[in-house]
């Protein structure tokens, strides 16, 4: 059992940085903006979030995920995700991308 089973305060699971000088870094976020993956830590690793592939001077290929907005939607939810694709990560292979994660539009209000 680890530590976080043994709670029911979820607070660990993200936060918001009011005091950042660049939030919002990303559009389209739903519910309360998730800090807690700043650096998203799928970067190397295969995911379905939107990303551009360039090479960058050293002629390494890179991910841009700026479009991005998966590790950012809400506590719980940005969580979950990142939790669920690294129970079983893939290194990534630096090809472009050919699977994306649906997400729901983000409602506004009338």
């Amino acid at each position: 059992m680890q530590p976080k089973d043994t709670t029911t305060n979820e607070a660990f699971k993200g936060f918001t940085n009011t005091a950042c000088p660049f939030l919002p870094c990303h559009t389209g976020v739903r519910g309360q903006f998730n800090c807690l993956f700043c650096y998203c830590p799928l970067i190397a690793y295969e995911c379905p979030g939107p990303y551009k592939v360039f090479t960058d001077r050293n002629g390494t290929r890179r991910k841009d995920c700026s479009d991005c907005t998966l590790p950012h939607n809400g506590t719980r939810g940005a969580w979950t995700f990142i939790q669920k694709w690294l129970e079983r990560p893939v290194i990534w292979d630096g090809h472009e991308q050919t699977r994306t994660y649906r997400q729901k539009p983000v409602r506004t209000k009338s």
